[in-house]
């Protein structure tokens, strides 16, 4: 079955009030598994979107997402502009746009993620404060070197663009 899953933070949902929901595992398609959070950096409000396998991220604004069905929409072209911006329209195209048909809302996938996320949003932070665009925070977040990735060859420190790119091989 083909789906989407946002995996979102409770501050989140409390926002859309996408209700309450339970524990899945990672989609066997790990380029239609995001995860999401609101966080605010300078008294505006953003969510960031993370690929739950590969933390690959976009940041997009949070005013005006009032319910679930504005987050999907939003959260879906948020993805597909900065995709195709980065290069990536093919894997949206073939692996993350048939599945969006249906979206399933579940919980954290575990602690790694959320806390990978953590780092995330604090570096997206600062870039925002210092007056960089939302949709060129993922360019900088995406090339960061994280602890919970490894590289081709096995070893600790991938950066998020790279994991997402051999996701189907």
């Amino acid at each position: 079955m083909r789906i989407v899953i946002f995996r979102l933070s409770q501050k989140l949902n409390k926002k859309i009030k996408a209700g309450t929901f339970t524990e899945m595992p990672l989609d066997e398609n790990p380029y239609a598994d995001w995860s999401a959070h609101l966080f605010t950096a300078d008294r505006v409000q953003y969510m960031i979107l993370t690929n739950t396998a590969s933390l690959y991220s976009c940041v997009m604004y949070g005013k005006g997402i009032t319910d679930d069905g504005i987050f999907i929409a939003r959260a879906l072209q948020t993805i597909r502009e900065f995709a195709a911006d980065d290069g990536q329209q093919f894997v949206y195209r073939k692996f993350i746009a048939p599945a969006s048909a249906t979206v399933y809302f579940g919980k954290a996938l575990n602690r790694s993620v959320t806390g990978s996320m953590n780092e995330l949003v604090e570096e997206a932070k600062y870039c925002l404060k210092g007056d960089m665009a939302p949709s060129e925070v993922g360019y900088r977040l995406n090339k960061t070197p994280m602890s919970a990735l490894s590289d081709a060859e096995g070893r600790k420190y991938a950066n998020p663009r790279e994991v997402f790119a051999r996701l189907a091989s």
